[in-house]
C-alpha cells in the first residue's frame, strides 16, 4: 500500500502537465509571432534616431511628441471617428443581413449557398475591392454619369470620391462581412423556441426581435465589434487612397514616419494604439460576455 502511493502521486503530477503540454506549441508560437515583436516594438519606441540611424536608449521623448502634439490628437480622434461610423453603418447592414439568412431561408443548405455568395469579394484582395470605387464615385464615374444624364444634377458631385464619404463607404464595403459572421453564428444557435413562445403570448414582431433576438445576439454583435474596430484602427491604405490624401488616420501616420525611416517615433504611435484598441476591447468585454460563443 506505501509502495502505491507515490505511484498514483507521479500518475497525478503527470496528468496535471498533460494540459500544459498541450497547451505549450500555441504558446510558443504566440509567445515567438506576437509577444515578441510586441516586446521589440515597446523597446524600439524608447529609443533615439536621427535621418541615418536608430539608436538604443532609453528615452520618452517620443511618447511625448506623440502625446503632446494636437496634429496626433487631431488624428487620433479623425480615426475614432471612423471606426464609430464604419462600426454602426456595418452593425446595422450586417444584422439585418444575418437577420435575413437565419430566419427568412427555410433550408440550411440554401443559408449556406447564401452566405458563401456573401464570401465571394473576399476571392480578391482589398486593395482590389477598394479600388473598384473609383469608376463608380469619380467625377465622370457610373453615379455622376447617370445622375447627369437623366437630369437629377446640373453637374457631377464631388464630394463622392475623394471625401470621408467614400473612405466609409470602402470600408463598410470592406469590412461588413466582419459582422455578418459572429452575428449569423449567434443567431443560428438560438432555440426557435423561444421565438414562439414570445409569438405565442401576444409579442409582436418587432418585440420579438428587440425583446428575444438582440439580446440573445449580443455576443455575436461584441465579435463583430471588435473585428471591425481593429481593423478600421488599424487600415491606412483605404484611408490614403479613398481620400486623395486628403484626411489621415493613426496607421496612415504610422506609415508616413517609417517612410521617413523614424522607426521610433512610428513605434512610439503603435503601442498607444495598441493600448487605446486594447481599451476599447476590453470596454466590449465588460458590456457583453462573449465566452459562451467562443
Amino acid at each position: 500500500m506505501t509502495a502505491a502511493k507515490p505511484t498514483r502521486r507521479r500518475r497525478l503530477s503527470i496528468g496535471a502537465m498533460v494540459p500544459y503540454l498541450q497547451a505549450a506549441p500555441l504558446a510558443l508560437i504566440l509567445g515567438a509571432f506576437l509577444l515578441l515583436p510586441i516586446l521589440m516594438i515597446t523597446v524600439v519606441s524608447f529609443w533615439d534616431y536621427d535621418f541615418a540611424a536608430m539608436y538604443p536608449d532609453f528615452l520618452t521623448t517620443n511618447y511625448a511628441d506623440t502625446l503632446g502634439s494636437w496634429v496626433t490628437w487631431k488624428t487620433y480622434l479623425n480615426t475614432l471617428k471612423y471606426a464609430a461610423l464604419v462600426w454602426a453603418l456595418t452593425l446595422f447592414v450586417g444584422f439585418w443581413v444575418a437577420y435575413f439568412l437565419a430566419f427568412h431561408i427555410r433550408t440550411t443548405a440554401m443559408q449556406m449557398v447564401l452566405f458563401l455568395v456573401c464570401t465571394v469579394p473576399f476571392l480578391t484582395s482589398n486593395i482590389i475591392r477598394m479600388i473598384s470605387w473609383i469608376p463608380v464615385l469619380g467625377r465622370n464615374g457610373l453615379i455622376n454619369s447617370t445622375l447627369v444624364q437623366i437630369g437629377l444634377i446640373p453637374k457631377p458631385i464631388e464630394w463622392l470620391l475623394y471625401s470621408e464619404f467614400a473612405v466609409v463607404l470602402a470600408m463598410v464595403h470592406l469590412y461588413t462581412l466582419f459582422m455578418v459572421t459572429p452575428i449569423f453564428n449567434t443567431l443560428m444557435r438560438i432555440d426557435k423556441s423561444l421565438i414562439e413562445a414570445a409569438r405565442d403570448a401576444g409579442a409582436s414582431g418587432w418585440q420579438v426581435l428587440w425583446n428575444v433576438i438582440i439580446p440573445l445576439a449580443k455576443p455575436g454583435m461584441a465579435i463583430g465589434t471588435i473585428f471591425v474596430v481593429t481593423l478600421v484602427m488599424a487600415d491606412f491604405s483605404t484611408v490614403q487612397v479613398m481620400s486623395g490624401g486628403q484626411s489621415a488616420s493613426v496607421a496612415l501616420m504610422m506609415k508616413n514616419q517609417m517612410s521617413l525611416l523614424q522607426y521610433p517615433a512610428a513605434a512610439a504611435n503603435a503601442v498607444v494604439l495598441l493600448v487605446l484598441v486594447l481599451l476599447m476591447v476590453a470596454g466590449i468585454l465588460r458590456i457583453v460576455d462573449i465566452r459562451k460563443e467562443l
